[in-house]
Order: C-alpha cells, then sequence, then structure tokens
C-alpha cells in the first residue's frame, strides 16, 4: 500500500505515518496540491490520498480527474467540524477520518482501500489446484494470463501470484482496460510528455514505468485496441515503451499479468486481438472455475464474508444457520465470489436474530438467490420474466436511475464500491448523482441509504 498524505495536518503529520507505516504502508509527504499532483506524476504513484480537509478538496478531485489520474482520497481533520468533513465527502473524498488519528481507524481505512484479505481463501481441489500452479510459477518473471467469468477472483490471483514473487516488495499496479476510454488508455499505460496533447500540461508517467521492479496487471485486456495492441505487444517483447509526445524509448522492468473474461482465441479469430501478443500473455495459463464449480469454496467464503463485514460495520459476528447455508450452497452464483461477496455483506446488515437466517439472504427485490431455478432454462425464463415485469412501460433512463440507486443502496452510499458493481467510472457515477440531486432526488451519504418510502 502505498499511501501520499497532502498537506500537514496541524502537527499530526508524523504521528499519522508511523501508524500507516506500521501497518505496512510506504508514506510519501506532500505540503500543497501542486506538490501531490507532481509527486503522482512522476511515477511514485498512490493508492490511497489522505489529505487534509483545510485544503481544497473539491480543486484536488477536479484537478486530479483533470489529468486522469485515479486515486481514492481520504479526508483527515483536527478539529471537530462536521461541515468540513461533508464537504469533503461531497466533493469526492472517499471517507472522513478524525485527527488525532486512530490507530484502528487508520488500519481499517488502508485495509478497505487496499482491499486486501489476510487470508487467501481456498478450500475445494477445483481451485487448489490452480492456487498450486500459480504459486509454482510466481517466481519466475513469465507472462500469466489469468481467465475465468467475472466476479471469479482473477484480480485477488494476480495479486497472490505477486506477494509469492521475487517482486513482492515493489509496487502491484493495476490497470482496468475496459473502463478507461479508448482514446485516454495509451497515456494511462506509457505516459506522456508535456505539450504531447490538448490537457497535458506536465509529463505524466504512466503505469509501465510505475510498475518497475515490480508487477503489472492488464485487467480485462480483451478491451483494448488492436492499434493499441502493436505498442502493448513491442512493450512486453523488448522491456522498452514510448510515452505519448516522446522522442526517446524508456526502458522498463515489469512483470505482466493479464486476466479476461472472454475467450482470447475466439477474439483472435474474429480479429479484433493480436495472436501473437496473445502468444506473448499466455506463457502461464490460469483458468479460474466457477464458483458453482467448487463447491467446497462456497461456504468457506460465505463465512468469511459475514465475519469481514460484521467487523467492518461494526456489528458482533454471527454464523449462518443451517438453512442458510443449505441455500447457499445449492445457488448457481452466476456472479461468482462476487456476488457471495455482496449477498453475505447485505445479510450482515439484514440480519435481526443471533444468526444470519434465509430471510436474510435475499436479492433486492426480495426473491431468494437461485430460488425455484433447477437448470440454466429455468433460471433464463424466471430472468425474462422478472425483466419483463420491472422494465416494460418504463425508460431507460427511469430504469437506469433505479438500477444506480439501488446498487448505491446497498453499498451503504460507497461510491466507488457502486461504481464498481455497476461497471461505470466513479466520475461517471458521481455526474449522474449530481444529475439526480439537481433533479430533487435524495442522494445517500456514505454509511446511509434512502429512506424505504423513496427507495426504488
Amino acid at each position: 500500500m502505498r499511501l501520499l498524505i497532502v498537506g500537514v495536518l496541524d502537527g499530526q503529520l508524523s504521528t499519522a505515518t508511523k501508524i500507516a507505516m506500521d501497518r505496512g504502508a510506504s508514506v510519501t509527504h506532500a505540503e500543497t496540491i501542486d506538490n501531490a499532483l507532481a509527486s503522482l506524476r512522476s511515477g511514485r504513484g498512490a493508492d490511497l490520498l489522505m489529505a487534509d480537509v483545510a485544503l481544497e478538496i473539491g480543486d484536488l478531485v477536479t484537478r486530479l480527474g483533470d489529468e486522469h489520474i485515479h486515486v481514492p482520497i481520504v479526508a483527515c481533520g483536527t478539529k471537530t467540524d462536521a461541515a468540513a468533513a461533508v464537504r469533503a465527502i461531497r466533493a469526492g473524498a472517499k471517507e472522513y477520518v478524525p485527527l488525532p488519528p486512530d490507530p484502528e481507524i487508520i488500519g481499517a481505512v488502508l485495509a478497505a482501500v487496499a482491499q486486501e484479505s489476510l487470508d487467501f481463501i481456498v478450500r475445494d481441489d477445483a481451485m487448489r489446484s490452480v492456487v498450486e500452479l500459480a504459486e509454482q510459477v510466481a517466481r519466475s518473471d513469465a507472462s500469466i494470463l489469468i481467465t475465468g467469468e467475472s466476479g471469479t477472483g482473477k484480480e485477488v490471483l494476480a495479486k497472490h501470484v505477486h506477494s509469492k514473487s521475487n517482486r513482492a516488495k515493489k509496487p502491484f499496479i493495476s490497470v482496468n482496460c475496459a473502463a478507461i476510454p479508448e482514446n485516454l488508455l495509451e497515456s494511462e499505460l506509457f505516459g506522456h510528455e508535456k505539450g504531447a496533447f490538448t490537457g497535458a500540461i506536465a509529463r505524466r508517467i504512466g503505469k509501465f514505468e510505475e510498475a518497475t521492479g515490480g508487477t503489472l496487471l492488464l485487467d480485462e485486456i480483451s478491451e483494448i485496441d488492436v492499434r493499441l495492441q502493436a505498442k502493448l505487444l513491442r512493450a512486453i517483447q523488448e522491456r522498452v515503451i514510448d510515452r505519448v509526445g516522446g522522442s526517446k524509448p524508456v526502458p522498463v522492468d515489469i512483470r505482466i499479468i493479464a486476466t479476461s473474461n472472454r475467450n482470447l482465441a475466439d477474439a483472435v479469430r474474429a480479429g479484433t486481438f493480436r495472436e501473437d501478443l496473445l502468444y506473448r500473455l499466455n506463457v502461464v495459463n490460469l483458468k479460474i472455475p466457477a464458483l458453482r464449480d467448487r463447491p467446497a469454496d462456497i461456504l468457506a467464503l460465505a463465512r468469511h464474508f459475514a465475519f469481514r463485514y460484521a467487523e467492518a460495520n461494526g456489528l458482533e459476528a454471527k454464523d449462518l444457520t443451517a438453512d442458510a447455508e443449505a441455500h447457499l450452497s445449492s445457488s448457481p452464483w452466476p456472479g461468482n465470489v462476487r456476488e457471495l461477496e455482496n449477498t453475505l455483506h447485505r445479510a450482515v446488515l439484514l440480519a435481526t436474530g443471533p444468526q444470519i437466517d434465509i430471510d436474510a439472504i435475499r436479492t433486492p427485490d426480495g426473491a431468494m438467490i437461485g430460488m425455484a431455478a433447477s437448470g440454466p432454462e429455468a433460471r433464463a425464463a424466471m430472468t425474462a420474466e422478472t425483466v419483463s415485469r420491472a422494465f416494460v412501460g418504463r425508460t431507460v433512463a427511469d430504469v437506469e436511475r433505479d438500477l444506480i440507486m439501488d446498487t448505491l443502496d446497498h453499498c451503504l452510499g460507497n461510491r466507488t464500491h457502486a461504481a464498481r458493481i455497476l461497471g461505470i467510472s466513479i466520475r461517471t457515477l458521481r455526474n449522474k448523482l449530481n444529475q439526480y440531486s439537481d433533479d430533487g432526488l435524495p442522494i445517500p451519504g456514505p454509511g446511509e441509504v434512502r429512506p424505504a418510502m423513496t427507495a426504488g
């Protein structure tokens, strides 16, 4: 975890730095927003910004967005100023942390942003064989292609490979190729020189250089345009990159891991993916089975998520009832581990008794997960019927709005989590929410949901 602290924090800087470093973070300090931006452009990078609430958080968010630098912000303040905290969060800060800093709060924030678990949960033999192969090849520098359905845990496995590699103490940099507009992806990967295009106000180091010495994860690599694939192939083959607008090649020392939920061999045949690039990436293929095909993992993961989200929300940890466990085990999990995690997060919040029972495990519309769906045909028919009842007679804009707001409720107002589930950028989500707010729709803040009368 790379933490960049921005501001002076009224004398609490050294304390916050020590706590973060004790929790395993590498810490950099910038006194001003300009210094922070210069640090991020230089390639030192950050996984989290901890910014003094006395700074113009909105200006920081805007300038990061203008330069397409994607990093979450936590605002910090030494005074009990609820208005300042609210302004910071509305401006785009992920959380607000009071100072002097509490070690447990800092640790929880770092863990939440890193989205890392101390345990890599594997119980099923089908998944165990994949992990064993991953660990076997981890210490090499061979490129790895991780494939599997959406939500199976491809990025988690990539992080595990990095943690077992000779590069474990160096950066792990992830780029979601599907989330970045095509015209910006080249600059995101390779960086740019000042004046290379409109808006390039300073040199920007790209993810290849930022990952030097460590591992670069190219998530959903099938979404990269064929033209850019040629430049990517050269970077992987020759270990040099060309910044946009640059005049000389820049050497890089990285290990490449790529993921895809699509069949890249089919993409090659369709002409949308280069065959030579596939060969370069697919030195080792780690194919993650769908959650339904690794049943022994389901309950282990469910118990893990139940404990994790109870702890994160300050609630007493509860066991699952036998009926709840049986239902979870028999569900098809089309969304895989991500769907299971979201289900248990919701169940932890909804459970009212001494255990998490089957009533707490419900989809947002009240239906039981997987109920009355014994096969693909039955599930397809159920889905078609549900969609027909819910959508007929409504505009696309109405459906989109309700989907966004229901997802935000499910995530307890967490914009970053909601954007990830929806498959859109955090900036797109914020723009939509601003539009809905202007239309008079109440928007839940972090840790909030809409009143029941306005939901849906």
